[in-house]
C-alpha cells in the first residue's frame, strides 16, 4: 500500500499493536492501512469561553485548527476520523460561531466518518449537534487492535489503548549563546506499554509535563517536525 505524501513532510513511522502509524507534526496519527486520522483534545470553543469570562483569547483560533485538520484529511485521503475526547470546550463555549465553522467544516467532508470518544469536557459541554452527523461513543470503543478512550485511566486492557487528555509536553533542555541554559516544552506523542498518549490537537489548549515510565517511547513536535527521542521496540 502506497502510504500518504505526509509521510516525507515532517512525520515519522512507528509500529503499535503489530500496525503501522504515522505520527504527524499536525499533532495528530494516520493509520494508513484503515485512512483513519486520530486527534486528541481539539477544545473547539475554549476561546469563546474566555472570552464569555471577560479574558483576552484569539476569537478564530478553531478555524485555522479546522482548516490545518481539512488539509491532513484530503493529503492522507482519509475515510474516516476519530477524536479522542474534548470535541467541545464546554456548554458556554458551544456558540453560533463555533457551530457554523464546525458545519462549514463538515460539508466539507461529506464522506468522513466521525467518531468522537466522549471526553471529561465532552459530557459537561454536551454532545455536538445532530447535524455536524458525529457518532459519540464512551471510552472504551474498539478499532482494530485498539481500545478508544480519553483519559489512559479510562484502558480496560482490551486492546492498546489510544488516548488524550494530559496535553503532554516534555521539556528539553540545552546551552543557548554566551553559555546561557535553555530549556523548551515541546508537544509530545508518548507511548507506553499498553496506551499511548497523543498531544492537544487543539492550539488553545496548553502543554502539562509528563514524567514517562521507563520503556516509554517519546517523540516531540519541533519546527515542523516530529522527532523520536527512544524508538526502537514494538508496543
Amino acid at each position: 500500500m502506497t502510504l500518504p505524501r505526509m509521510e516525507t513532510a515532517g512525520s515519522i513511522g512507528i509500529a503499535v499493536a503489530g500496525e503501522d502509524l504515522r505520527l504527524l507534526p499536525e499533532r495528530a496519527v494516520y493509520w494508513p492501512r484503515e485512512r483513519t486520522l486520530f486527534i486528541a483534545d481539539p477544545h473547539f470553543g475554549k476561546a469563546q469561553t474566555f472570552r464569555s469570562a471577560g479574558i483576552a483569547a484569539p476569537e478564530r483560533s478553531h478555524s485555522a485548527d479546522l482548516e490545518t485538520l481539512s488539509l491532513l484529511i484530503e493529503h492522507a485521503n482519509a475515510a474516516s476520523l476519530v477524536v479522542l475526547g474534548d470535541l467541545l470546550h464546554s456548554r458556554s463555549g458551544v456558540r453560533d460561531s463555533v457551530i457554523d465553522a464546525l458545519g462549514s467544516w463538515r460539508t466539507r467532508h461529506r464522506s468522513l466518518a466521525v467518531t468522537l470518544v466522549r471526553g471529561n469536557h465532552d459530557r459537561s459541554a454536551g454532545d455536538p449537534p445532530k447535524q455536524l452527523n458525529m457518532k459519540c461513543v464512551s471510552p472504551g470503543e474498539r478499532r482494530g487492535p485498539f481500545e478508544l478512550v480519553h483519559e489512559p485511566d479510562e484502558a480496560s486492557g482490551n486492546g492498546y489503548a489510544l488516548s488524550g487528555h494530559l496535553h503532554p509536553g516534555v521539556q528539553l533542555g540545552g546551552s543557548g549563546g554566551l553559555g546561557r541554559k535553555t530549556a523548551a516544552k515541546l508537544p509530545a506523542f508518548v507511548f507506553g506499554a499498553n496506551c499511548a498518549v497523543l498531544p492537544a490537537f487543539g492550539r488553545f489548549t496548553g502543554l502539562a509535563g509528563v514524567r514517562p515510565a521507563e520503556g516509554d517511547r517519546l517523540a516531540v513536535i519541533a519546527d515542523g517536525e516530529v522527532i523520536a527521542l527512544n524508538f526502537g521496540r514494538d508496543a
